[in-house]
């Protein structure tokens, strides 16, 4: 008698581990897939979008573009061609909101370090002070891994124009003078198709992990 019922205790426990089991497959089966929506220009406060493109409700993808970064290299669209990037803007001298969004950028660079499906750039919006030597030098005080993130300055009307029609990032384009351009603290998430994926206070460190959390979402999309 005691062997029967030991026989059916052990059925018994087999069915409720199959049982277990299928119930977890099911509810994994039944939760919708997170997935990140695709901004467009009209989803953007209209200060940060040039009006040209402000009505714009589909099909945005940042435009092609031809920077120098901080080695002197030419960076273009093809650097970043099937890949994942954080974008920024910032400059050298900024004694305000740069160093946390570099120091962040940083913490950013430090989590993706051996991914190579991910990259950094980063736009001074003042390029008739950011030379590629002041570049370099910025770089190495920052810990910049060359590989990992590039520090890009250039034709300025370019860079503007790339921060107001492509990446949503600048609010007015000033005076005039020497830090006429207005960034945001703004760090924005780029997807394969060149299509942002999502905006994040570069200044806040708990935005830094949510945009990791994002990443991952991204990453896992693209595998489907």
């Amino acid at each position: 008698m005691r062997s029967f019922f030991a026989k059916y205790k052990i059925f018994g426990l087999t069915m409720l581990l199959i049982s277990a089991v299928i119930i977890v497959l099911f509810y994994r089966a039944l939760q919708p897939k997170k997935t990140l929506p695709i901004y467009q220009p009209a989803d953007f406060n209209p200060e940060l979008v040039d009006a040209e493109i402000s009505h714009v409700k589909k099909y945005h993808t940042v435009a092609d573009f031809s920077l120098v970064n901080q080695n002197g290299d030419t960076i273009t669209q093809q650097d970043y061609a099937g890949k994942i990037y954080i974008a920024d803007f910032f400059f050298t001298t900024c004694p305000t909101i740069c160093p946390t969004m570099t120091q962040n950028m940083a913490y950013i660079q430090s989590q993706i370090l051996d991914d190579p499906e991910v990259l950094l750039l980063s736009h001074s919006v003042t390029p008739g002070i950011d030379s590629v030597p002041r570049l370099k030098a910025y770089a190495l005080e920052k810990g910049v891994v060359d590989a990992k993130w590039n520090l890009v300055t250039g034709d300025k009307k370019q860079i503007y124009d790339l921060a107001r029609r492509s990446y949503m990032a600048v609010k007015t384009d000033g005076d005039g003078g020497p830090f006429d351009m207005i960034h945001t603290e703004n760090f924005i998430l780029v997807d394969q198709q060149r299509r942002i994926r999502g905006t994040y206070d570069g200044t806040n460190r708990e935005d830094m992990d949510r945009l990791l959390e994002d990443l991952a979402i991204l990453k896992a999309a693209a595998l489907d």
